[in-house]
């Protein structure tokens, strides 16, 4: 431990050396991140930090919390979101904090703010409720450098890139993150994000991707993350991992093989996963990759010359019969559309219809190029397995995550992850379903994923941690947002703190914006 550390701990002891604290959480049932069993005790909070567990009963405090019946965990880090789309128009994160979530991580699936400085200063200076991290994203530095073209970079090019990863580090991104099924990540050879992740594994980074294919090649794609891992030395994390398509449903045993190998053989192999059977993003899931090169511009080009029109659409009609699409055009649901709300919440097939069209998959990729043409949308994708969800889930490096944005209350038909994901698992999967423990789920939602991500002092009910604690009832957790009707918060969470300040109190969000950018292990102290 740093010695700067060491004197901030000795004084906070101090500091409750009369038996007095800020906070006590009272009577509780501790699960403390670890994965070992709960206990019950006392947790006193002075300033940011937990600085006693134990009888507290005759100390004094500012404020008690009597937590008696509850669970007392740490705050859940979520390691994977797009909570950057709307955390500036919603900071005080209540769909996240209703949930447990202290932590949020953003720049997944290649895609990142830049430069990550300026990102983070804008985050503290907005003051938002949860804690708050980035990666830095290969697919942004790909296109800041190379735009959105079909090759390989130059070696100025690679140079370029490496230079802007290396930047990133310092400046505190978790790591790289690569959506190599999106343009341009797809574009994007093996060994040029290897050459990239070298630069994270430099700075104790970590490589966590969206991979090439969730569908009939998943084991392709499990086994370029490992060989990328192996190549830089750097961790890698599977994310949001799934299997897609009916044909391929149960190769989860075979994914999850290939992951226990590589850990025996010494690469660090992680997963996260959010616990619904079906996926979001954008509508151009389903337009082959090759026809995104160059822009909207281009691809608006190809979808009106004729040949190239049917390359697409055949394209189209095998993604909606064989990938995301669930082998028919109602399996698809249109969430969000700025250009047309009236979209919002149609499937494909019923979008179809409303055109006097058979609800085919040739026909839905008229439609498809209709959205596109409009101004686009996002989409929720039925094409999932709920037991290739549990076996996922199951694994031991396996770590809970939303996978969702900071969506602004009632706007949209958003995937329910964003409201329910952790609340989910521990009503549905813990206590209604026994899939996992509760000791269990709470260390793949905290000491996990910290653990990953190098996120020091936070994730476990610890002497001396920051005070991120998530205080909930387990016979009453439970997500309540549905894809009829996503727009419903959690139940069951009555208190959250974030470095040790109250934000959810008695199941409300009290408005206060205690969260602070945490910076990876890269970090130079700069903040200029």
């Amino acid at each position: 431990m740093k010695v700067a550390q060491l004197i901030i701990i000795s004084f906070i002891f101090v500091g409750c050396s009369k038996n007095e604290f800020d906070i006590i959480i009272s009577n509780g049932t501790i699960v403390d991140g670890s994965g070992q069993g709960s206990y019950q005790a006392d947790i006193g909070i002075v300033d940011d930090r937990i600085v006693k567990i134990g009888d507290l009963s005759e100390s004094k405090s500012v404020h008690i919390i009597n937590a008696e019946n509850l669970i007392v965990s740490p705050g859940f880090i979520d390691s994977h979101t797009h909570a950057i789309r709307g955390i500036f128009d919603v900071p005080t994160a209540e769909s996240s904090l209703l949930q447990g979530v202290t932590t949020l991580t953003d720049g997944n699936d290649g895609t990142s703010p830049f430069p990550i400085k300026d990102h983070y200063k804008k985050i503290e200076n907005t003051r938002i409720s949860p804690n708050w991290a980035v990666f830095v994203g290969q697919g942004t530095i790909r296109q800041e450098v190379m735009g959105l073209e079909n090759r390989d970079p130059t070696a100025s090019e690679l140079s370029k890139m490496k230079l802007m990863v290396k930047e990133a580090m310092e400046e505190g991104a978790l790591g790289i993150s690569t959506g190599l099924f999106y343009v341009p990540g797809s574009f994007s050879s093996t060994s040029e994000v290897i050459e990239l992740s070298k630069v994270a594994a430099r700075y104790g980074g970590i490589y966590i991707s969206h991979m090439r294919e969730e569908a009939v090649d998943v084991l392709k794609s499990i086994n370029e993350t490992i060989n990328i891992g192996i190549k830089a030395k750097i961790p890698v994390q599977i994310t949001h991992h799934k299997i897609i398509g009916k044909e391929n449903w149960g190769l989860s045993k075979e994914t999850l093989k290939l992951v226990d190998n590589a850990i025996k053989d010494g690469v660090q192999v992680s997963i996260d996963q959010y616990p619904y059977t079906a996926s979001q993003t954008s509508i151009r899931a389903l337009i082959p990759q090759w026809a995104q090169a160059g822009g909207r511009t281009d691809l608006l080009q190809r979808i009106d010359d004729p040949k190239t029109r049917k390359l697409i659409i055949d394209g189209i009609v095998e993604r909606i019969l064989f990938d995301r699409g669930g082998g028919h055009p109602k399996n698809i649901f249109i969430s969000k559309s700025s250009w047309n709300t009236s979209l919002e919440g149609k499937n494909l097939a019923e979008l179809c219809i409303e055109r006097d069209l058979e609800p085919s998959p040739y026909n839905a990729a008229m439609v498809v190029f209709d959205i596109i043409k409009g101004g686009g949308a996002s989409a929720v994708y039925h094409a999932i397995n709920s037991d290739d969800v549990d076996l996922i889930m199951q694994h031991p490096m396996t770590s809970i995550a939303s996978d969702g944005p900071m969506t602004v209350f009632g706007v949209g038909s958003p995937h329910p992850r964003t409201y329910g994901t952790f609340a989910r698992v521990l009503g549905s999967y813990v206590r209604e379903r026994n899939i996992l423990s509760l000791e269990e789920a709470v260390r793949k939602m905290t000491s996990l994923p910290a653990q990953i991500l190098s996120i020091t002092q936070r994730g476990l009910i610890k002497e001396g941690y920051y005070a991120d604690v998530a205080i909930f009832d387990p016979k009453t957790i439970l997500d309540k947002a549905t894809f009829e009707d996503p727009h419903q918060y959690a139940v069951g969470v009555i208190s959250v703190i974030v470095n040790g300040e109250i934000v959810i109190d008695q199941g409300v969000h009290n408005g206060n914006k205690p969260g602070r950018v945490l910076r990876g292990p890269g970090y130079n102290g700069s903040n200029n």
